[in-house]
């Protein structure tokens, strides 16, 4: 202990070439009569010291500790061990030292908080958290699938006591801080989940914050996370508005959306919120359709569903409506023209022989300029609008708009 007073007084004096030199700290460190508080003591010191470039001495001091942990006998080693760990590994993490990252794994084994031995100890949950931190800030990739099987597993615990859980959320810390900074997809779901489970607010946030870091372009994932039928309606639409946050190329954002419109008409519930759910899935889907294209020919099915289902609904979603015509006159592919023709033909029909009302006029509105911000060369489009505004079964303001549509179809 006397040395290690010596030791203090010349750091305290600015004696730098000194602190770099780190043989009398490692010889202090692996005295045989050290104990662990001893062992504590020199790692405080070289701590405070704010050495740099000294992660193989950090890597050789976890060595040490996972060597050491057997000897452990009472409370007071527990607690140094731990407190001994924390520096270690936060040194470790700031010297983003790869060659430990397997000895870093071993800690979180180790110090894991389902591990009965460490329940108790003034760390709960602080040593694994500063253990996954290391492992992300030391690009430890391969252990990537471990810490999101690990993620995963805290995210599907159902959880009541309140100290238990506040163990769980400091490992749940390290996972998530892990899979931010590794950069790997397979981070991205239990992530996600992390997101939008059941922990307190501030650890759902740093998630949050999280998920765009993780991976530029998670389509494949989050159409996954879609498509899941144990996934409740909620769960699936904040997956859709997690696309939409992030930087992925138009051509991804539009291939989710059409899987998103599909989830949005095949998933079926009678539970509001659910359906209110899927609406708005539905209609943001629509819109990036309309931004980005037609990646899956399944999306002008699903369009005229959009169309169909509301019009023949008792209380009609009238921005579905709209949004679903309006992406089918920007597309303005053959398919996306057949649509529209079939809607316009449909309300011809009626317009003849009826039924006819605000409805129908407020739909018709909207199709025929539709139609003719196509620019279609169809003939059969031609033909129908032609025969419409020579009907005297239309108003004069009906038959204007058919005029001003065939004018741009010119």
């Amino acid at each position: 202990m006397k040395r290690l007073i010596i030791a203090s007084f010349l750091l305290i004096f600015g004696m730098t070439a000194f602190a770099q030199d780190m043989s009398y700290y490692t010889d202090e460190y692996n005295r045989q009569d050290a104990t662990f508080i001893d062992r504590l003591d020199v790692l405080q010191l070289v701590r405070d010291a704010k050495m740099t470039g000294i992660g193989e001495f950090y890597h050789n001091a976890l060595k040490t500790i996972l060597l050491k942990t057997p000897d452990i006998k009472n409370k007071e080693d527990r607690d140094a061990t731990d407190a001994s760990a924390r520096i270690v590994l936060q040194g470790l993490a700031a010297e983003k030292y790869n060659p430990a990252v397997q000895d870093l794994w071993q800690a979180v084994l180790y110090f894991d908080i389902v591990n009965d031995f460490n329940l108790g100890t003034l760390n709960q949950g602080l040593v694994m958290q500063d253990a996954l931190i290391a492992i992300g800030q030391a690009d430890g990739k391969e252990f990537v699938p471990h810490i999101a099987l690990r993620l995963h597993d805290f995210n599907t615990q159902v959880i009541s006591d309140v100290e238990t859980k506040r163990t769980v959320q400091r490992a749940v810390v390290g996972c998530i801080s892990a899979l931010e900074n590794l950069h790997d997809i397979a981070g991205f779901r239990p992530v996600f989940f992390a997101a939008n489970g059941w922990y307190d607010p501030a650890i759902k946030a740093m998630a949050s914050v999280a998920l765009p870091n993780i991976v530029e372009d998670p389509a494949d994932v989050i159409i996954e996370i879609i498509q899941d039928t144990s996934n409740i309606p909620p769960i699936k639409y904040e997956a859709w508005r997690e696309m939409l946050r992030t930087k992925a190329p138009g051509t991804s954002k539009a291939k989710v959306a059409a899987v998103a419109l599909a989830t949005g008409w095949y998933y079926s519930t009678a539970t509001p919120v659910y359906q209110t759910n899927l609406r708005e899935m539905r209609k943001s889907a629509i819109n990036t359709i309309r931004q980005y294209g037609v990646t899956d020919d399944s999306v002008y099915a699903n369009l005229e569903k959009s169309y169909n289902n509301n019009f023949i609904n008792n209380v009609p979603d009238y921005d579905e409506i709209r949004a679903a015509i309006s992406c089918l006159s920007v597309v303005a592919t053959d398919d996306a023209v057949q649509v529209l023709f079939r809607i316009l033909r449909e309300l011809h029909a009626r317009r003849r022989s009826g039924p006819w009302g605000n409805k129908e006029r407020q739909v018709l509105q909207l199709v025929v300029p539709a139609i003719g911000a196509t620019k279609t060369k169809s003939e059969d489009v031609r033909l129908l609008l032609t025969t419409m505004q020579r009907s005297q079964d239309y108003t004069g303001a009906e038959q204007g708009w058919v005029r001003d549509a065939l004018r741009q179809l010119q």
